[in-house]
């Protein structure tokens, strides 16, 4: 007999059950909340102590969960004995995704401390603003960070560094960390034999991590979640996944002798995607995690076949990149059972194209957001298939409306903006108090994405009312673009906008008016901006003119135009 996916919530969410729903309030708001949820990410972690199995596995190095404890018991150390974190301190990680990052995490939030994990592809002035902008006191780094963050103006780091996996001799090292202030150490020689955590304790309500979105107004803000809102993340992925399993006729608490899951992690950690469903949910449900030094889509392959890969997690485009691997063909992806992520819309082409090509692969795509701590309606298996241009449905710890310009519900069927509304819904912007009002407004989290919630609860989105893009997964917000591009003495006036991109799904492009007498070559502006923007957030389509570019009655730009002027 088949079961709704209202029927199966109800099963799964039932009073009594691990993840019962109860009614609650968080910040004062009423809402549905986990009546079981754990006090802190520390208790996963303790949790996590007992298992003694091979956790981690990173390129060709085999990481057990007592290992990664270990280290993390040590790493703790070091903050509090070493350099006097205490609780609500705030401790960056700026770095690839190595084994030390993992553990780098577990030790910040499991001493109470905030952890602030930076996007890894910054430049110099990016890493720069976000540590004084958070207020970190100690940043744990890999030396390709530390010589980005050497191109600063001597003494402009405040906080104390500590490099992970440094492959400087002690003399280039020296050299390069002295520009830094204070001094920056390797971590491998900080670290002492005790492993034990610090003893900390840790309320539901004590800030937990702090993600940098892209700004609005050229300068990232930082989405600040409680140890409540990333449990509560946590547990709405777990039961969504029961509640799959209960509609595909499986019994999630039954112990089976199947094999554990394995997630591949090609998205970075510092992505809320890898950090709290892929890397978080790994040490509650107990999967391993496979993780490689680069994106390759041939070595990911490798790895599929030879880890037995169970879950593929990551932006669209990966997944159109596995599909154009010159080596998809010979590789054995049979292990796989689901092929997605988030981060970016599907074309509804490439979910047709995963589940033809993969043999027990589903497509599968989650809609959540950087503040929601990735959480959000979901869509896999037959119904995505069935409605390739939806992003599905939330459990019912979640709430989802649409609204019009002035924030009314607007009925089923009809188009506005997206609130959601739910536990794991982040506290607020650090250090933003306006931001965060105009974003929450009584507990609900405005999305700036424009669509539409049908009469079965599908939702749908069709566009975004902020100025962004996503490309390939990251966020750009154009403001931020265009004050880059207008520091080139040549430029007038600028557009940034985003336009259709079969593989990254969106591309940056933009328009430039010159100054009379003056000229620049698309080579050169993206030279330019080389080193004083990430790279993905450098415009991939250059279009330079000398007269005005075209604005509306109140001196706008008008973006469409142009996006239309250029896209095919």
């Amino acid at each position: 007999m088949s079961v709704s996916f209202e029927q199966a919530c109800a099963l799964v969410m039932a009073p009594g059950s691990l993840l019962e729903i109860t009614d609650g309030e968080v910040g004062g708001v009423p809402m549905k909340v986990f009546a079981g949820a754990p006090p802190s990410l520390r208790t996963i972690f303790d949790l996590a102590a007992m298992r003694d199995d091979e956790f981690m596995i990173y390129e060709d190095e085999r990481w057990t969960m007592p290992q990664i404890l270990k280290l993390a018991g040590q790493i703790g150390h070091l903050l509090v004995d070493g350099h006097g974190v205490t609780k609500g301190d705030r401790v960056a990680i700026a770095m690839r995704n190595y084994p030390e990052w993992v553990a780098s995490f577990a030790a910040i939030v499991s001493i109470g401390a905030v952890a602030v994990p930076l996007n890894a592809w910054w430049e110099a002035e990016e890493f720069h603003f976000a540590l004084d902008d958070s207020g970190a006191g100690v940043a744990l780094v890999d030396d390709e960070r530390l010589e980005r963050l050497a191109r600063t103006e001597p003494g402009a780091i405040r906080s104390a560094i500590i490099v992970a996996r440094s492959q400087a001799s002690d003399d280039e090292f020296t050299a390069l960390a002295g520009h830094l202030a204070p001094q920056a150490t390797k971590l491998e020689n900080q670290l002492t034999a005790d492993a034990t955590m610090p003893v900390a304790e840790i309320e539901a309500t004590d800030n937990a991590t702090i993600l940098y979105t892209s700004g609005t107004t050229g300068h990232p803000k930082g989405a600040l979640s409680t140890h409540q809102a990333v449990i509560s993340a946590l547990m709405s992925f777990m039961a969504r996944a029961m509640v799959g399993q209960v509609q595909d006729g499986i019994d999630p608490t039954a112990q089976t002798d199947a094999p554990p899951r394995v997630f591949m992690l090609p998205v970075p950690l510092f992505h809320v995607t890898g950090l709290v469903p892929v890397m978080l949910g790994s040490f509650v449900s107990g999967a391993r995690l496979v993780m490689t030094h680069r994106w390759n889509p041939d070595r990911a392959l490798e790895l599929i076949e030879r880890e037995r890969v169970t879950n593929f997690v990551g932006v669209p485009t990966m997944s159109w990149d596995l599909l154009e691997a010159a080596t998809f063909d010979e590789r054995d992806t049979s292990s796989l059972e689901s092929v997605g992520g988030g981060g970016a819309p599907m074309p509804a082409e490439l979910v047709r194209r995963i589940e033809a090509n993969f043999s027990q692969g589903r497509p599968g795509l989650g809609y959540g957001m950087t503040e929601t701590n990735a959480y959000g309606p979901q869509i896999t298996g037959d119904e995505f298939v069935a409605n390739p241009t939806s992003t599905g449905r939330p459990i019912p710890v979640m709430e989802v409306r649409v609204t019009d310009t002035d924030g009314t519900p607007l009925p089923a069927g009809e188009v506005g903006e997206i609130w959601f509304k739910g536990p794991m819904i982040i506290k607020g912007y650090w250090n933003r108090p306006e931001a965060t009002t105009e974003t929450i407004v009584d507990g609900w989290l405005r999305t700036g994405d424009i669509g539409r919630v049908d009469e079965t609860g599908l939702v749908y989105v069709s566009d975004r009312a902020k100025d962004m893009v996503l490309r390939g997964g990251e966020n750009i917000y154009c403001a931020e673009v265009e004050a880059a591009i207008y520091e080139h003495a040549a430029v007038y006036e600028a557009a940034v906008y985003g336009i259709p991109h079969d593989r990254l799904g969106e591309d940056l492009a933009c328009h430039i008016m010159v100054k009379p007498g003056m000229t620049i070559s698309e080579a050169d502006l993206q030279s330019f901006l080389d080193g004083r923007l990430a790279k993905f957030k450098i415009p991939g389509q250059i279009t330079v003119v000398t007269e005005p570019l075209p604005r509306n009655a109140s001196g706008k730009i008008l973006k469409r135009t142009l996006r239309d002027l250029v896209s095919p």
